[in-house]
């Protein structure tokens, strides 16, 4: 019979055992990565890229700097109308991310197998949509808008709407599906409705990540929404456009500075407000 001090006394680990990989699995690891290698090193062959041509481009594009974009015109960012420009791109970046959003809650919603209100209708309906704003590019959709609308800010907030519906709607579906589904069990088995039960055995269960993927979502809108200001969106995108096509290198210098400024500025007030969600979601 064992002793109580033979109980407590720990047992020794058992050695580590050597195991050979299983053949299989391995074969075909290493039969993928050799084969993304090949196609890499024929795609490097098959598009003629010089590497060391590459390389030195670096050089080149210091004393391209220098000499055409140095120094910057920094007095035409204090233009009054440039400034106005500045403000309009944030509006639109605004506008573009609450309404692409507000949009694509319901969209996700259809989206999500889990949830949806049907398996073969609105499932469908709701992952092609999402998947359409994701397949164009903002640039493609602001050049569709213009051309239908014409230049402005409204071509530039639809542009950025269809964008946010796309990023956002991927972000939101993917939480919604890994939500734990008893709440909405529950909620089904007392005879509530899908819009019941998407907002109380749903939303509660996300509403803390939608709200940070809202914060991310307008990030990602403003630092799209120069480029969209670039092809007819109006906003100090277009100063950009107009600076570029007359060769005023020194006020596309002094304009990119303000870009990269602003961006720095909306990196690190996305960053506070997701650091203070991310606080309240411990609380």
């Amino acid at each position: 019979m064992m002793s109580s001090q033979d109980m407590n006394t720990p047992r020794p680990a058992a050695p580590p055992q050597w195991t050979r990989f299983p053949f299989p699995e391995t074969l075909i690891r290493y039969s993928a990565l050799l084969g993304v290698l090949v196609f890499l090193a024929w795609s490097v062959h098959f598009l003629n890229l010089d590497l060391q041509r590459v390389l030195g481009a670096f050089p080149r594009l210091g004393a391209i700097l220098a000499d055409r974009y140095f120094p910057p015109e920094l007095g035409f960012i204090l233009d009054q109308r440039f400034l106005m420009s500045v403000l309009n791109t944030i509006q639109m970046s605004i506008l573009g991310g609450a309404f692409g959003v507000l949009l694509a809650i319901p969209l996700a919603w259809f989206a999500s197998h889990n949830v949806t209100l049907h398996r073969w209708i609105f499932y469908p309906f709701g992952r092609l949509s999402i998947m359409g704003c994701r397949a164009i590019h903002e640039t493609i959709w602001t050049i569709l808008f213009v051309t239908v609308i014409g230049f402005g800010m409204f071509a530039g907030v639809l542009a950025l709407t269809m964008f946010c519906i796309g990023f956002a709607g991927k972000l939101f579906s993917d939480e919604i599906e890994a939500i734990d589904m008893k709440p909405v069990e529950a909620l089904r088995s007392t005879g509530a409705g899908p819009l019941q039960v998407f907002v109380f055995g749903v939303l509660p269960q996300v509403k803390i990540a939608f709200v940070g993927i809202s914060i991310y979502t307008w990030d990602v809108a403003f630092r799209a929404a120069t480029v969209v200001g670039f092809f007819g969106g109006g906003g100090m995108g277009w100063y950009l456009q107009r600076a570029t096509y007359e060769l005023q290198s020194t006020r596309v210098a002094a304009i990119l500075l303000t870009i990269i400024a602003l961006v720095s500025i909306s990196e690190v007030v996305s960053g506070w407000l997701r650091q203070r969600l991310a606080g309240e979601r411990l609380a």
